[in-house]
């Protein structure tokens, strides 16, 4: 079965001006004022004296991030290694890029990026030795600073049509778009205020399922809660009002919706999701039967991960891992459903199942093997045929495909190896390389390690640390420390232009792979979840610990980083150790604890971090709320505070609200600045002149704290 992809979110108090306390550092910050607002949560009073930056299109709030963003690019540009590391960054960045294939009908897509181009081309051409390419969507050509970008496609399975959605300024709220394949024209198709959907064909081609949200308040679009998504069918050829709503579930606001079609074209299957976290239910129609037939609830409790890779007639192929947290493979009999009666297929291992693909009536397993990826090839039965040879310490990714293709494709990569393409041949087991990078920056003067190092608590934690060879072990080396630790994202090893400059430069890249991850399955995800979420801060202060024990890097040589989830981290961990590094880079995190759950789909959050609605939830919340732990008393490091002004993903009030805390907070020399860009959201479609901008006031920001 071929899946969807998508590229898988207050009124001004008017108060006295407080008097601004005097600064160690020569910088003068730009004036945040401080209100008295404070709420009582649970018996406890909480202050928020900078809840007006919540309030985005007010004049007082733009002052504000325009004198932040001036501050900010001030104190950059005086730095001298920015423009020399901007210029070999662009260079690092200047090569071509493929991504990788979908074969459909005889035909490949596929996307191309050719040295500094803003986004990827989207080409198609018949899957034959040297057939010529054909352009199918260029979107550089849709904005002239590269900020609209594609943000998910789907092709009809007889290669006939292409969907696409189109995000702007990196916004979560996407519109979809159709073109005529063969003659490249647009159709006048247009579903508008999507968001956290795909688009899945009917079997004749004649329309998609895709599923939205009702448009948001006007100028609210970024802040809006997201509830009550429902599913649709659209016609090709009909204005969306006339979308015909196959599903919605006004009694479950927080539910949203995905969809697929067996390949025998029987069954419509509804993916049920209702927050982030890796547990859904599974809904389904039998369209055999009726095309209106009811919406069967196979698997409602959502007490599971159930995710169908094919099927024959009425038995289902299922990756879960219900009664065994590092998943299997099970034939589910629709006539009997009950897990007494699921045959197990690929039983649960010590590695972690990450995904399989159904194809010539073979499996191909991907599992988890200490944070890389292994891939496993077994028939119908379940009977090992060995395994795909593949580089070790690399992270794989592919093998999608119908269940009769014999060929499929996949992508490697690794801290020191760009994203090469293999053409696969399932039956006989063998690989072929499609296409390699020509990257400009010789790697073969990197290497990486996979290390382990006890956490606070004993558990045993993996480090990846990519380096030069000859790099010294004696304690200089500047040293970026880069977690996440949640939701179940694993971090395995990964190919970035930025991090082979960081290398070049005589730096060290080490990723810590934190409880709250995937990497070792449920149970290691449940290990950073709610109560539990302090052992995640324990296991990068610990990271950190390890660096310098080890004589890898030095306090005063250590900056860390992370995004999202990972600025959350990054922040926390600060506030905690703020004389464990020399700098710190929370990007677009999540950093008010207590009210996250109030914008966009902060509230689908609470699966993975609890409710500030709930007593017990709020006690432990507020233990490490990067908003309500910074203190006066403590000099902090180098902070850079990254954010968007168009993330409406994590709100960028979060950031705002913690980098004007943390500068009023700050007593020691070291500058607080905020990097807030302008027409972008949480990364996704990040235009390349963007990235490699804000790598290079990274950077920069980095090398300077560490002199």
């Amino acid at each position: 079965m071929r899946k969807y992809r998508f590229l898988i979110p207050l009124s001004m108090l008017a108060c006295d001006m407080p008097s601004v306390a005097e600064k160690p550092s020569a910088i003068t910050y730009p004036e945040a004022r401080r209100t008295d607002v404070t709420d009582t949560l649970h018996g406890t009073a909480v202050a928020d004296p900078y809840r007006w930056l919540e309030d985005l299109d007010s004049p007082e709030t733009a002052t504000w991030v325009k004198a932040q963003q001036t501050l900010t690019e001030s104190y950059l540009a005086q730095i001298p290694e920015r423009e020399p590391l901007k210029k070999r960054l662009t260079e690092a960045w200047d090569y071509d890029k493929h991504g990788l294939p979908t074969r459909i009908a005889g035909r490949l897509f596929y996307t191309r990026k050719t040295g500094l181009q803003n986004q990827g081309v989207h080409y198609w051409r018949d899957d034959k030795p040297d057939a010529p390419e054909t352009l199918l969507l260029d979107p550089n050509t849709l904005s002239p600073d590269g900020t609209i970008a594609v943000s998910g496609t789907s092709e009809s399975e007889d290669g006939k049509y292409f969907a696409y959605s189109l995000s702007e300024s990196g916004s979560d709220w996407t519109t979809w778009h159709v073109i005529e394949v063969e003659t490249g024209r647009r159709l006048p198709d247009e579903l508008k205020w999507v968001k956290f959907s795909g688009a899945t064909w009917l079997p004749d081609s004649s329309g998609f399922y895709y599923s939205r949200y009702a448009a948001p308040t006007p100028g609210q679009e970024l802040k809006d809660t997201n509830l009550n998504q429902k599913l649709y069918l659209h016609r090709l050829g009909d204005p969306q009002e006339k979308d015909t709503l196959i599903y919605e579930r006004p009694d479950h606001p927080k539910w949203g919706f995905g969809a697929s079609v067996t390949e025998d074209e029987r069954y419509l299957i509804i993916h049920v999701w209702e927050g982030a976290g890796s547990k859904n239910a599974l809904f389904y129609r039998d369209l055999k039967a009726s095309p209106d037939s009811p919406i069967v609830e196979l698997f409602s409790a959502f007490d599971a991960r159930y995710d169908v890779i094919g099927n024959e007639d009425s038995t289902w192929f299922v990756v879960t891992d219900k009664d065994t947290p590092n998943s299997r493979l099970v034939a589910i009999d629709l006539a009997k459903p009950d897990p007494k009666d699921w045959q197990d297929l690929l039983p649960e291992q010590k590695e972690p199942l990450q995904s399989v693909s159904f194809l010539s009536n073979r499996f191909i397993a991907s599992y988890m093997t200490d944070a890389h990826d292994e891939v496993r090839l077994f028939d119908r039965n379940g009977k090992s045929l060995g395994k795909v040879d593949v580089p070790p310490l690399s992270s794989v990714g592919g093998f999608s495909g119908l269940q009769d293709d014999t060929q499929t494709f996949y992508a490697v990569s690794s801290y020191t190896s760009p994203g090469a393409l293999y053409r696969y041949d399932v039956t006989k087991n063998e690989s072929t390389p499609f296409w390699q990078p020509n990257f400009p920056v010789p790697l073969d003067q990197f290497t990486t390690d996979l290390l382990f190092y006890p956490s606070k608590d004993g558990t045993r934690i993996p480090l990846f640390i990519t380096r030069k060879k000859d790099a010294p072990r004696d304690g200089s080396v500047p040293t970026i420390l880069y977690g996440y630790g949640g939701f179940n994202i694993s971090l395995t090893p990964s190919f970035s232009p930025a991090i082979a400059v960081w290398l070049e430069q005589g730096g060290t890249y080490a990723v810590a792979c934190l409880r709250g991850g995937g990497e070792y399955g449920e149970n290691w995800h449940e290990a950073g979840q709610k109560q539990r979420k302090q052992n995640v801060f324990d296991d990068f202060i610990s990271a950190a610990e390890f660096l310098i024990a080890e004589k890898i890097t030095s306090q005063s040589k250590l900056v860390i980083k992370g995004g999202s989830n990972g600025g959350l981290l990054v922040a926390a961990v600060a506030n905690q150790r703020p004389d464990l590094f020399a700098a710190a880079a929370p990007a677009v995190g999540v950093m008010d604890m207590l009210r996250f759950h109030q914008f966009t789909i902060g509230w689908a959050w609470q699966d993975e971090y609890g409710s500030p609605d709930k007593a017990e939830d709020f006690k432990t919340l507020r233990t490490y709320s990067p908003l309500h732990n910074l203190r006066t008393d403590a000099p902090y490091p180098h902070m850079l505070v990254e954010t968007a002004d168009h993330d409406d993903r994590v709100f960028p009030a979060h950031s705002f609200k913690y980098g004007a805390a943390l500068q009023h907070a700050q007593s020691g020399p070291a500058p607080v600045l905020m990097r807030i860009e302008s027409k972008a959201g949480h990364g996704a479609g990040k235009p390349t002149a963007k990235v490699i901008q804000a790598q290079a006031d990274e950077y920069a920001f980095f090398l300077n704290a560490t002199r």
